[in-house]
């Protein structure tokens, strides 16, 4: 069942959304080439609890870091470890975080040092794919248009559509109906209502959209060890229209990226 979300719960979670988008802008600062994920998920642990809120992955489901960090063919749940990042390599980071009982929980691709151009693209085209379904979130439609949308822009560059993964509803609880397959048909699966929050994530192959879980029983790669990426937003339904909760403003500030692609899904320009 969809849990509806009053104007007041809503803004209670932008401020949760925000936590995790001002540590995504902390860490844009620290991702280079030698750093460690695990010194970035201390990073994020020390930083999220500054905050005023509780890291919201470590525990959750027995996950035993704050971040979930997937270098180059990882697709997500990669846990952090002391194997530095290297010059060229991209890796994803997701990162939740609970403040006055709710979740953010959004993620963004970085490349480390400088990368291959065809791995640029696929971020690039990842990240679009991201706001071409958030489009579709809207009164009337339901989640087979916002998957049919992804999937569609994404084949038509030639990459997979990971299918074993998919985002979701969010609230008081990660993980709440509905599920939001980043594929589908238009005009099937359940039909959006006012107040509604989810958590949209296109995780998207360079290659094949085929995957496998690695031993450690979290790490999920792609099965041809091509580059896979993953963005993440946390959207509203208010008023008919998606906004957005979360921003990558602040990994934009930390990169020096000019970018007015959130405008549309706010009722006013943010600032940092």
């Amino acid at each position: 069942m969809i849990i509806q979300k009053t104007r007041e719960e809503i803004e209670l979670m932008r401020e949760s959304a925000l936590v995790v988008s001002r540590t995504l802008g902390m860490l844009a600062k620290e991702v280079k080439p030698g750093v460690t994920t695990n010194q970035l998920n201390k990073m994020a642990e020390d930083y999220i609890r500054s905050q005023d809120a509780i890291p919201g992955f470590l525990g959750l489901y027995d996950c035993p870091s704050t971040l979930l960090t997937s270098v180059n063919e990882a697709v997500v749940h990669g846990l952090p470890t002391d194997i530095p990042l290297k010059e060229g390599d991209i890796v994803a980071i997701d990162c939740g975080a609970i403040k006055n009982g709710f979740y953010g929980d959004h993620a963004y691709t970085f490349e480390v040092g400088e990368v291959a151009e065809e791995t640029k693209k696929l971020l690039k085209i990842t990240k679009e794919s991201l706001y071409v379904g958030i489009r579709e979130f809207k009164a009337g439609n339901r989640v087979g248009d916002v998957g049919f949308a992804i999937q569609n822009y994404c084949e038509a560059h030639g990459y997979g559509v990971v299918r074993e993964l998919v985002g979701h509803g969010l609230g008081r609880k990660m993980h709440e109906d509905p599920e939001m397959p980043n594929y589908g048909r238009r005009g099937r699966g359940k039909k959006f209502i006012e107040g509604m929050t989810i958590a949209l994530e296109p995780m998207i192959n360079m290659g094949t959209h085929k995957v496998k879980q690695l031993k450690d029983g979290w790490t999920i790669v792609t099965q041809d060890g091509q580059p896979s990426a993953h963005f993440e937003h946390n959207i509203a339904l208010v008023n008919g229209k998606p906004e957005l909760l979360s921003t990558f403003a602040y990994v934009y500030e930390a990169l020096g990226i000019v970018s007015n692609e959130e405008n549309e899904f706010r009722e006013k320009e943010f600032v940092l």
